[in-house]
Order: C-alpha cells, then sequence, then structure tokens
C-alpha cells in the first residue's frame, strides 16, 4: 500500500530572483561554466536569494502560502527604500563565487511571510536565511577555483541593471523546479 501523505508532501521556499541584464550574464556564466569545468552545486538551482531554507508541507497547503507571501510582498513594496536591495561584493573566495547582498528591507518582507505562513500540515519551521548572497560556483573541485574566479570577473558585472522577483518554489524529487507564484520587486 502506498503512502498518499508522503506522495503530497512539497518541498517548498522563498527564492528572489535576478531579472534582465545581470540575469542574463548569470544565465551565460552558468552555461559556460558548466561546459568548461562540469556542474557545480549552484547549477542544480534557480539563479537566487534565499530568504528561507526549504520546507515541507502538503500540497494543499501550497495556496496559503502563496497568500501569506503575497501579503508580505504587498506590505513591504508599500515601505519599499530606494534602494531595497544592494550588490555589496562580487565574492571570490576558495570554496565559493557569488554576490554579497544587503537588504535590511527583504530580511523584514521574509520575516513577515514567516509570521503569516501558518500551516498545521508543515513538517518543519520557517527558518530564515541571514547573509544573503546569490551563489554563482560552489562544491567545484578546488583546482578550478581560480579559472572560475577567473571567469566569472570577466562574465558578471555586478553594476549591471538588474530587477528581482520574488518566487515562491516547489522542488520536485527529479530535481526540476515548480515556480508557483511570482510578484516584482
Amino acid at each position: 500500500m502506498r503512502d498518499s501523505s508522503a506522495e503530497s508532501l512539497c518541498e517548498l521556499i522563498v527564492y528572489v530572483c535576478p531579472v534582465g541584464p545581470l540575469a542574463e550574464q548569470v544565465a551565460a556564466f552558468y552555461a559556460a561554466s558548466r561546459a568548461r569545468f562540469g556542474s557545480n552545486s549552484a547549477h542544480a538551482y534557480p539563479p537566487h536569494i534565499t530568504l528561507t531554507g526549504f520546507f515541507h508541507d502538503d500540497a494543499a497547503a501550497i495556496p496559503g502560502y502563496i497568500a501569506a507571501l503575497g501579503a508580505a510582498h504587498a506590505e513591504a513594496i508599500a515601505a519599499r527604500p530606494e534602494l531595497p536591495i544592494t550588490i555589496r561584493e562580487l565574492a571570490l573566495r576558495d570554496r565559493f563565487h557569488g554576490l554579497l547582498i544587503e537588504s535590511l528591507w527583504l530580511e523584514a518582507l521574509a520575516a513577515d511571510f514567516a509570521a503569516g505562513a501558518n500551516s498545521p500540515s508543515r513538517r518543519d519551521e520557517l527558518r530564515l536565511k541571514g547573509l544573503l548572497h546569490l551563489s554563482l560556483a560552489y562544491g567545484f573541485r578546488s583546482k578550478d577555483g581560480s579559472a572560475l574566479a577567473d571567469m566569472v570577473a570577466s562574465m558578471v558585472d555586478v553594476a549591471a541593471p538588474v530587477a528581482w522577483e520574488l518566487r515562491f518554489y516547489e522542488r520536485r524529487l527529479d530535481g526540476g523546479w515548480v515556480c508557483h507564484a511570482r510578484w516584482g520587486l
């Protein structure tokens, strides 16, 4: 006998994703780095800033999360500062290459979502993320680190125009992604 509750359990997460020229540069970097060096851990995800850790709930709870995230988005937009999201640095470290992000505004949006996302069927707590960043490469072979860093520096311009979208994702068992809702930021 199959466990239907396990089949309806979804792995969910809240991301902020780039759109526009910066997003195009990141996509081109992902493709070029995969072609030259093989996959690294960043390739398993859409380019994003993580606002929550993964959490698990029944598929029937998804509309409630979308409503809570929509309400948090509306509240955030009403209080949006002039520069809500800042790329602080292109970080090229031994084991991580990415964009370090500053945004108290996004952190407040995530906290508002967590406060309004009440579901009795959720299996785990909502974990809000600090140290906001957009990963470009990690989990790569150490021998590729320097060449990957050079590739990032030549392909990704942190001053490139960018818009951002708030997105509610489900990660499928096969590694695929479903974006259930998105809002412009």
